[in-house]
Order: structure tokens, then sequence, then C-alpha cells
């Protein structure tokens, strides 16, 4: 149905839009931001890259991980390399420090919630996996290892890198591994396109997780 076809565009579209925004949110709450996203602000100290455009840049180079693992990417895959970085940029200048704790926590916050609204918008718009969830899936897939241990490993390896280069590691970095997953998980079935009864098997689909051995 078009109608599918539409919405399935303008979910992607903002929820990327979204994303970048709610990394901008967490990152001007100065209270932590998420693994990746630390080794990103490492990165960007360390090169002088803004981070939004180092958000793109690490994104692209996670994607070619994808081809030893056979992985294929769908075209949200790539908007997601390409989107979500500007975005964070919007938001980083829109989006001002605040003064007092208890408005950092309120921002971080509302950056939290958005990106778990974010990525049940565009995962659900079901037009291909993001370059981090990719890696992650494609690991588990091709090597038969929990995905707990792979996003686990992943992970900690980012942060550990990131917080090196001088990204921001905080309670709120524990706050996203702690609860990202459950909002998510809440969220994703409320804003999944629905298929189509007569829709064939596509590769540009969220890869579903599969119980490893």
């Amino acid at each position: 149905m078009p109608f599918l076809s539409i919405r399935r565009w303008t979910q992607l579209l903002i929820g990327l839009f979204l994303y970048g925004v709610s990394l901008a949110m967490m990152i001007r709450a100065g209270l932590g931001v998420s693994p990746w996203d630390v080794l990103s602000q490492g990165a960007s100290l360390q090169s002088g890259i803004p981070f939004g455009w180092m958000t793109n840049i690490i994104g692209a180079l996670v994607l070619l991980l994808w081809i030893p693992l056979r992985q294929k990417p769908g075209v949200g895959t790539v908007l997601n390399v390409l989107l979500v970085g500007p975005s964070a940029e919007v938001g980083l200048v829109l989006i001002s420090e605040p003064d007092q704790l208890w408005a950092r926590v309120l921002l971080f916050t509302g950056g939290l919630v958005l990106l778990a609204v974010a990525s049940g918008l565009y995962i659900g718009a079901r037009l291909g996996p993001g370059p981090r969830d990719g890696l992650m899936t494609g690991v588990h897939f091709r090597y038969g290892l929990p995905i707990w241990l792979v996003r686990t490993t992943i992970e900690a390896t980012v942060l550990g890198i990131g917080w090196i280069l001088g990204g921001t590691v905080g309670l709120g970095t524990v706050a996203f591994a702690l609860l990202i997953g459950p909002l998510i998980n809440f969220l994703l079935p409320l804003l999944r396109v629905p298929e189509r009864p007569d829709a064939g098997t596509t590769t540009t689909e969220p890869l579903a997780f599969k119980p490893a051995p």
C-alpha cells in the first residue's frame, strides 16, 4: 500500500533527525553519553573534527566492518550514516548547556527518552539497521556468540577507547546502558510499521536476533 511506503519513509527521516537531536541533548547535559558517543567525543577532541561529522565518519568506518560479516545495508543504513551527524550538529547549535544540576538531569532524561523514541521510529520503518546495530547482529550471526556478549564487548571496547581519547564518561553513561534497552524494547512494537500479509522477505528488514548455540 502507498500509505505504508510513505509512513516508512516519514518515520525513517523523522527518527534519524530526532536521533541526532537526542545525542545533542545528552551531550549538553554534561552527565555522560552512550559508549559510541564517548568515542565520537574523544575522537572529535583529538582531531578537531566537529562531533556530528565525527559521528558520520565512525558510522562509515563501522559500515566497512560489515563486509567480512556479509551484512547487506539498506537505504536506512546509508541514511543513518549521512543524517545523524548533521542533525546532532543542529541540536548542538540550538541547545545550550544548563547551569543547574536539576536542569542537566532533566535535559539528559529528555534526550534519553527521545533517543528511544527515535530508535523505535527509524528501526520500526524496516528500511535497514544502523551501522552499529548491524555490526552487533553481524558478529552474532557470523560467529554464533551470544548477543549480550557481543554487545557488551563492543560497547566496552569503544567506551574504553573513547575515554582514553577524552570523551565524557559519567552517571549518564551508566543510566544509558541500563535504560536504553528496556525503553526501545517497549517502544519498538508500538512504532513498527506493520508488514503486508503478502509481503516477501527483503534485505532491508532489520535483522532479528537468533538464539546463539
